[in-house]
């Protein structure tokens, strides 16, 4: 199974590469696959690529519904 999650970009590095925030982590990622990346730009991050843009507020939804799923305690 393969998970592509929203994340925001924090930072433009050189060599078309970002630094974004995964839940308190800071991660460095490619940004080559897409054009005009800005901060504050939400991207879909895939094994360390961001793959496309996304819309702030489906972003936001997205990262939401993840943080309610963290709260529960259900298991599978």
């Amino acid at each position: 199974m393969c998970l592509a999650i929203p994340v925001c970009i924090e930072e433009i590095q050189s060599d078309a590469m970002a630094v974004v925030d995964i839940g308190g982590i800071k991660k460095s990622i490619s940004i080559a696959l897409v054009d005009d990346i800005k901060v504050g730009d939400y991207v879909i991050l895939h094994v360390g690529y961001a793959l496309s843009k996304l819309d702030p507020e489906e972003a936001e939804k997205t990262l939401a519904l993840f943080r309610e799923l963290e709260n529960t305690n259900e298991i599978c």
